[in-house]
């Protein structure tokens, strides 16, 4: 039959024990509530983080390709031969042209400066969700010469219009005339709606036929903005992206979604290193409370550790008592907020619903932030590295206490006894 050591049956015992001392006692559980505090906030706030950035790189890349192919004019001739040669990457889904251009939209008084997107409709569903955010219509009513045009939600409601009705395409590359240079002008009819959950593209981008974008803003035949592409994981684009510089040798400007959108992923990433460390301090309130608690304790117990000492325990068996019974305090600290830390996380989007309707208020009004609900993506390398920390935490505030207690004489302290 296994026995434990009694340097673990001490620590055990001194933990179960009804000590003298109630304020001992009170110390001890409050440095446990506040370890399972933070680790608990610690882990849903991670929780949440992740679900920002989750949400917000789903919302981006739905409307974006994870890669895209362009020369260094920004203008990429004879792209269906280049769209057979990209498609034969093993890692790539798909691949769709496209047209970026500026120009105004106006209806009546109202002008709104946009970003015009000429797509081709039956390639567009291989790199982008679209076709799954239209409110109204669909991207296949888009037709050459149609001169069709698929709005943001939020611009339609800012120009005033719906399906069906008419706005003006104001184009800055114009044709030169006797008094000047005169901006090309086409009346588009809105054959859809779409509404992506992101400000920029809801109130700010248009999109049209590529043959239509094409004739508006004079491109070449089979010349296009650049290429598009999807690939099966999105964290291996760089793998494609080195690839297809060595097949290219560098005939082709290739950009990836880390780079466009590089300094809105950083700052997100900032940001949530920046709330570990400030919630990782409650963590280190609460293991430098049993710092204290311990050397309250080892105050308490000078009297039993000079008796060990005289029956022949060592300097390190005293140490190791004292350092579990301060361990078991943070594991079991951490073990309840890791608990309720993942409970949390997991139901978190029932619980903030709750409180919204409790109190009459929305954390994120629909109209000001780009994510109306608060989401959660439970990560569980944080929710281990939250628990290891808490651990490492623990352990480095019983060190001292159990060190004094190891350097106690018995001869000292049984002096008045």
């Amino acid at each position: 039959m296994f026995k434990l050591p009694f340097e673990w049956l001490l620590g055990l015992r001194y933990i179960r024990a009804k000590r003298r001392n109630g304020f001992i006692s009170f110390i001890s559980m409050s440095s446990m509530i506040g370890i399972a505090l933070g680790v608990m906030a610690l882990i849903t706030v991670m929780s949440i983080m992740n679900g920002f950035q989750h949400e917000l790189r789903e919302r981006i890349l739905g409307m974006t390709a994870h890669l895209t192919l362009s020369d260094n004019h920004h203008n990429l001739a004879n792209w269906p031969a280049l769209y057979e040669m990209s498609k034969q990457h093993p890692r790539v889904l798909g691949a769709a042209p496209n047209i970026m251009e500026q120009g105004m939209l106006s209806q009546g008084e109202r002008v709104k400066g946009v970003m015009i997107r000429g797509v081709l409709p039956e390639y567009e569903s291989e790199v982008s969700s679209i076709e799954d955010n239209m409110i109204t219509g669909s991207l296949s009513d888009l037709t050459a010469k149609g001169y069709g045009v698929v709005l943001g939600m939020e611009l339609a409601q800012s120009l005033g219009v719906s399906v069906g009705d008419s706005v003006t395409l104001i184009a800055p590359q114009g044709a030169v005339s006797p008094v000047g240079m005169l901006p090309r002008i086409k009346r588009l009819t809105v054959t859809g709606l779409f509404r992506a959950g992101m400000h920029e593209y809801d109130s700010g981008m248009a999109i049209i036929h590529l043959e239509d974008a094409a004739t508006i803003f004079r491109y070449r035949d089979q010349t296009v903005s650049g290429l598009q592409l999807k690939i099966d994981d999105l964290f291996k684009v760089y793998e494609v992206r080195r690839d297809y510089i060595v097949s290219f040798n560098d005939q082709f400007l290739i950009r990836d979604w880390t780079q466009q959108h590089a300094n809105f992923f950083k700052a997100i990433q900032m940001e949530k290193r920046m709330m570990f460390i400030v919630l990782a301090l409650i963590i280190m309130v609460a293991a430098f409370n049993i710092v204290s608690t311990m050397v309250m304790v080892v105050t308490d117990k000078q009297k039993d550790i000079a008796v060990l000492r005289t029956i022949g325990a060592s300097p390190m068996s005293i140490q190791a008592i004292f350092i579990i019974q301060g361990l078991i305090i943070g594991i079991i600290g951490a073990y309840l907020g890791m608990v309720g830390g993942v409970v949390l996380s997991l139901n978190i989007h029932v619980i903030i619903p709750f409180i919204e309707q409790l109190f009459g208020f929305q954390f994120f009004p629909a109209d000001v932030y780009y994510i109306s609900e608060v989401p959660s993506k439970l990560d569980w390398s944080d929710v281990w590295a939250v628990s290891g920390l808490a651990f490492v935490l623990t352990l480095l505030a019983t060190l001292y206490p159990a060190w004094r207690a190891s350097r106690i004489q018995p001869a000292e302290a049984l002096r008045y006894e």
